[in-house]
């Protein structure tokens, strides 16, 4: 559960606000995915966790359903198609199609602690990060949104990022590319799913403390925090929060937007 800035703390002890609403949440074992995962479940929704990692992908169902959540885990490497309808197809045999779709994943390759430059990276390296971050939130849409048509109501939630609007030295040119075509499919499929009474928006957080960022210098992530309007980085409950609200009745009527979570680094 978010204690975070106490949005989904609250609402948990308010009433569940995703009670017999079904959630997709892909990356669903990492940092910001577990969060927006228990977030979900702590607010009485049923929630898919999409992700490729199967030891921590069945940890963390355990841990949900034996705290009385109605989750389940899908394996599934999203970069192919054909795995993400398996994964689609499990998720709605046991806990129904998607009302909410979370599109969280993504990879920001980094070789000897660095990201590289566009003469050193491999096409093979620029592929996989498209295919990651890109290729899975259409796939992941495609399969989805059938069922949110049908119902005429549904929430996609698609995880940019400030590099996808601002130039980060931090990240290489594959991430940032990725993460500025989020804003743009964000934009469209707002437009083109508004009339069957679906929002799409997006989130862009900022450097977040999640556990990979203990393999980055210290001074790094000091560094970003000076330039960082609120001294600090995010916690993914954070993100979670606004994840939730997005997802939540109470934006009901915001579309098409991408809401920077970034404390106020890189501010555009």
């Amino acid at each position: 559960m978010s204690t975070a800035g106490g949005g989904v703390g609250n609402g948990a002890a308010a009433g569940a606000r995703f009670a017999a609403q079904t959630a997709y949440v892909t990356g669903a074992v990492g940092g910001i995915g577990s969060a927006i995962v228990r977030a979900l479940a702590a607010e009485g929704a049923a929630v898919g966790l999409i992700d490729r990692d199967p030891e921590g992908g069945a940890r963390l169902q355990d841990e949900l359903q034996a705290a009385g959540h109605r989750v389940l885990y899908a394996n599934a490497d999203v970069q192919d198609f054909d795995a993400c309808r398996a994964a689609c197809d499990q998720l709605g045999a046991a806990l129904g199609g998607a009302d909410i779709l979370v599109n969280n994943v993504g990879i920001s390759p980094k070789t000897n602690g660095r990201a590289l430059k566009v003469w050193e990276m491999p096409p093979k390296e620029w592929e996989t990060v498209m295919a990651v971050n890109l290729n899975s939130v259409y796939y992941m849409a495609h399969l989805t949104t059938p069922h949110m048509v049908k119902q005429r109501r549904g929430r996609i939630i698609n995880m940019s990022s400030v590099a996808g609007k601002a130039y980060c030295d931090i990240v290489a040119g594959h991430y940032a590319a990725t993460k500025a075509a989020l804003i743009g499919l964000t934009r469209h499929w707002a437009g083109e799913l508004g009339e069957y009474g679906i929002t799409v928006n997006g989130l862009a957080p900022g450097r977040i403390a999640t556990p990979l960022l203990k393999s980055v210098p210290r001074e790094i992530n000091d560094a970003v925090a000076e330039i960082t309007a609120l001294r600090r980085l995010g916690t993914p409950e954070e993100v979670a929060d606004a994840c939730l609200f997005l997802a939540s009745d109470q934006a009901r009527f915001i579309t098409g937007q991408v809401v920077d979570v970034a404390g106020g680094w890189l501010m555009t």
